[in-house]
């Protein structure tokens, strides 16, 4: 299976390069030419590595990229930027990114540095099987969950919502992200689901005496954090 690599910039020249070097490579490109789009096809892509142009109208570079990391994922990310201040390297990595290129860039160190982010991902993302905060831990293949040694039977979207926790601890997450990962975007049934969800996640996470993990942040959202 090739992995899929995303690519977000407004300028069609460098789309189009990008997506025939990246193809040529043997990886699957799916492209974006604005923020907003870039965001849709990254949560309904899941790809393996993101390359993200800062200046574009609308929503810049960095704005996506902080989102990106709000909604869970943690797919690299690289920058693309025609600025080469110091401020502006450390403002891409505050916001999640993971490396940083200036234009105009030659295109081998690009496709190499893609390279080497993929690999990194790949070491980090089997270290990731078995996720773990405090007493509570998932297990992604044999989705089994347990706290305390005691057994915990979840639903599918609940073993998915504590996947989501668990891959985000102490981050909050907002509740349209959440739905967009757990529902996705065109979901229309109860506006209310994500709320009952936690609440019964929250049962069965507590039901053998362990303190309340998922903490409710009055008008942002969640967050996977112990009690103060």
């Amino acid at each position: 299976m090739r992995e899929l690599i995303l690519v977000i910039d407004d300028d069609e020249k460098i789309l189009s390069l990008l997506k025939r070097s990246l193809s040529f490579e043997g990886y699957e490109v799916l492209t974006a030419s604005n923020g907003t789009d870039g965001l849709k096809a990254m949560i309904d892509g899941d790809p393996a590595l993101v390359i993200l142009d800062v200046m574009m109208p609308q929503m810049d570079g960095w704005e996506v990229c902080r989102r990106i990391r709000a909604a869970g994922s943690l797919s690299p990310v690289i920058m693309l930027t025609a600025k080469d201040d110091v401020s502006d390297r450390v403002k891409g990595l505050d916001n999640g990114a993971d490396d940083y290129l200036v234009k105009p860039f030659a295109l081998e160190e690009l496709l190499a540095r893609v390279r080497a982010l993929l690999r990194r991902s790949v070491g980090e993302k089997q270290a990731e099987r078995v996720l773990t905060y405090e007493d509570i831990t998932l297990n992604v293949d044999s989705r089994e969950v347990e706290r305390g040694g005691q057994r915990i039977e979840l639903t599918t979207k609940e073993f998915e919502l504590l996947h989501l926790f668990l891959r985000n601890p102490n981050r909050v997450l907002a509740r349209d992200v959440m739905m967009e990962k757990i529902w996705g975007y065109d979901y229309s049934g109860e506006s209310n689901v994500l709320e009952v969800y936690v609440a019964m996640l929250r049962q069965k996470t507590e039901e053998h005496g362990g303190g309340r993990l998922i903490q409710t942040v009055r008008g942002a959202g969640y967050v996977l954090r112990g009690e103060a």
